[in-house]
């Protein structure tokens, strides 16, 4: 045989590593990267060369030839094989597996697209960009002054013109004929964002995110890859597109964590990408103005290029905050005759009466997670509970209760199941007892509600978007849906209901997430004129609340970074988390048991894995059951990524352990710890 006599293909199936084969019966030459269809059991998959080898074909098994090339997919360039073959390193992932997801749904030819109207608008003549700030010029002279791989992170505060900042950069990479690639979280890829770069960027914006169909997403893939377009915004999975001439990548609001996905390959987008980058040998934008933790240590250890704006476009000031004390509120309550609603302070309500005097718009966002209306017996204390998952169900309407987790659903009772002495009477808040109660307190005004319950398609959230920017609404209720990503010039007061859900979440990241929360939904108001925030809260004292009040970015990750490196949390720290799940919770105990005493063995076996290494659990997760499943976590935290990796492969290197009907998976820089 030739000395290149065999290759290693990433196959797509479950298999760890890649497979060997043959070279085809027709003699061909194949190249790292090129697809192929090669034999699988008694199967053709898909697959990608990783590369030829010079070892001969001594295997115990019987080899099998590759079939041959896959016409339907193009070569993937070098730069993104390596990065595949990085990212199955680093998540612990099957290689095939992580491979497709750079290729596109569907096969190139076939019908086109159904949706109603162009998935990007074509605006015709390109539309003329606004007079620059200073700190807007500074920042893209610093990032274009220095080509090749270097990451910066833009701090600006909301309204501080970051995606102004985006856009030119992108002009100065397109005059050198080079393409760009912008991420901007699911929740942020609204047609605000996508008609603002398609005027400045008329016929070169493509789009792929999970709302278009898979023959969309196909087209958009194509429309790219042939370099026929030469933008593509998207969401997390838009990094994985092969674009043949990128120049620069841009990841807005990079603190999300919607970049972490939470099944199957569970890769961090920013994370993906910064390392993409660096193997392509460009630059990375990062822009936030609440940077994770992670980020922000980069930045001010060096690791990172630092850039802030700390002056919002035209010099508006930013918005005015007031902190309400609910515990204040209640005793006040009691001691007076007020007919407002028990979640409606004085204070939120004269802001709500004043604004709607002067006919501008206003926005009251609850965080929902765990305050959503349920019902319960006053009697016996009885709460309807998901049969699925460890959760109470959430009332819809007056009788219709709903697992938000499973999507179970049952009809109200009238009375009590578990003592059938009283009535089950609603309790808790929740957006449509808010959109109630104010429809009650402000019957001329025009309310819309923008939650997963009203908002279920794009169409829907286009028709929202629109009616705010006519002003033909008056009040916006929502959830994290309204929380960040939208800018509607006339909103100029935000309530937050209950600022305290999150607060005492059972997660090293809670107070983070909660400053990041005040934060984004607080610089939604006065966009263009003066802003008022009004948060309403039971622990005022909380540091989110407090620095959130300051505007205080750097205060806040301070005593946040302190707090971190004295607990061996991240960003000092690195974290794996092994999630274990089954049918039955004997045998998941006994697996997440099993998990914990091997890591002891191997730790006793090889004590250079024991210095800075540290093992906590088995512990039941938060939600103990979710959606019939039984779970249990094991935290493994190391100083080194390197070791950490090595020690998490070695224990799943045989599983003989784990119990049947239980399944073991591994998440690497977890994010959700429910």
């Amino acid at each position: 045989m030739t000395p290149t006599s065999t290759y290693q293909v990433a196959v797509d199936s479950g298999i760890p590593e890649a497979l060997t084969y043959l070279p085809p019966l027709d003699g061909s030459v194949l190249q790292r990267g090129q697809s192929v269809f090669v034999p699988l059991g008694t199967k053709r998959a898909h697959g990608v060369i990783l590369r030829p080898t010079d070892q001969a074909a001594t295997s115990e098994f019987k080899l099998k030839p590759v079939h041959g090339l896959n016409a339907e997919r193009p070569p993937l360039p070098l730069p993104y094989v390596e990065w595949l073959e990085w990212l199955s390193q680093y998540y612990i992932y099957p290689v095939g597996l992580v491979a497709e997801n750079c290729f596109p749904p569907l096969a190139r030819e076939g019908a086109r697209a159904t949706r109603k109207g162009p998935v990007v608008k074509d605006f015709g003549a390109r539309q003329d960009p606004p007079a620059m700030t200073g700190e807007q010029k500074q920042v893209i002279e610093a990032v274009s002054s220095r080509p090749g791989f270097h990451v910066h992170l833009v701090h600006g505060v909301t309204g501080s013109g970051k995606t102004e900042v985006y856009l030119h950069l992108l002009e100065k990479v397109l005059a050198e004929g080079r393409q760009g690639l912008v991420l901007v979280p699911e929740i942020a890829l609204t047609p605000q964002l996508i008609d603002r770069f398609s005027k400045r960027f008329p016929g070169q914006i493509a789009v792929i995110h999970s709302h278009l169909s898979p023959r969309e997403k196909t087209n958009q893939w194509w429309s790219i890859v042939n370099q026929e377009k030469q933008i593509l915004i998207g969401a997390r999975s838009a990094l994985f597109c092969p674009i043949p001439s990128l120049g620069l990548i841009v990841l807005d609001e990079e603190h999300e964590p919607s970049y972490k996905q939470d099944e199957s390959l569970r890769y961090h987008a920013r994370d993906a990408a910064v390392v993409l980058a660096r193997m392509l040998k460009i630059p990375i934008v990062l822009g936030s103005a609440t940077p994770s933790l992670e980020s922000w240590n980069n930045a001010i250890t060096g690791k990172y290029q630092l850039h802030s704006m700390v002056e919002r476009v035209n010099a508006r000031a930013l918005p005015q905050i007031e902190v309400v004390d609910l515990r204040i509120e209640f005793t006040k309550r009691k001691e007076s005759l007020s007919t407002l609603p028990f979640w409606l302070s004085d204070n939120l309500h004269q802001e709500l009466v004043d604004v709607f005097a002067k006919k501008e718009q206003a926005a009251l966002f609850l965080n929902r997670r765990g305050v959503a209306q349920t019902a319960q017996c006053p009697a016996c204390g009885f709460a309807a509970e998901c049969p699925n998952c460890s959760v109470s169900l959430t009332l819809h309407g007056r009788s219709h209760m709903v697992c938000h987790y499973c999507d179970y659903s049952e009809q109200l009772r009238e009375t009590c199941t578990n003592c059938s002495e009283a009535a089950m009477m609603p309790m808790g808040l929740g957006t449509e007892k808010i959109e109630t109660d104010m429809a009650a307190l402000f019957p001329e005004i025009r309310i819309a509600r923008a939650d997963r319950d009203e908002v279920q398609t794009r169409e829907q959230l286009e028709q929202l978007i629109g009616d705010m920017e006519k002003r033909e609404i008056n009040l916006l209720i929502g959830t994290q849906m309204i929380a960040k990503g939208l800018d509607f010039p006339h909103l100029n007061l935000v309530g937050l209901v209950l600022a305290d859900v999150g607060f005492h979440w059972p997660d090293f990241r809670a107070s983070e997430r909660s400053f990041q929360l005040l934060t984004q939904v607080s610089g939604r108001s006065g966009r263009q004129s003066a802003g008022r925030v009004v948060i309403q809260t039971y622990s005022p004292e909380h540091s989110s609340v407090q620095y959130s009040l300051r505007h205080d970015f750097k205060g806040f990750s301070e005593t946040e970074l302190t707090e971190r490196r004295e607990l061996n949390y991240p960003p000092f720290w690195r974290l794996v988390m092994f999630r274990i799940q089954g049918n039955h919770p004997e045998k998941t105990a006994q697996t997440a048991q099993n998990l914990v005493n091997r890591a002891y063995a191997l730790l006793e076996k090889q004590p250079a894995y024991a210095e800075n290494l540290q093992i906590l659990g088995p512990a039941e997760a938060p939600l103990f059951k979710l959606r019939g499943k039984f779970r249990y976590q094991v935290l493994v935290k190391c100083d080194s990524a390197q070791k950490l990796n090595r020690f998490c492969r070695q224990i799943m290197s045989h599983q003989d352990w784990i119990e049947t009907a239980t399944k073991v998976q591994i998440d690497i820089d977890p994010f959700q710890m429910i």
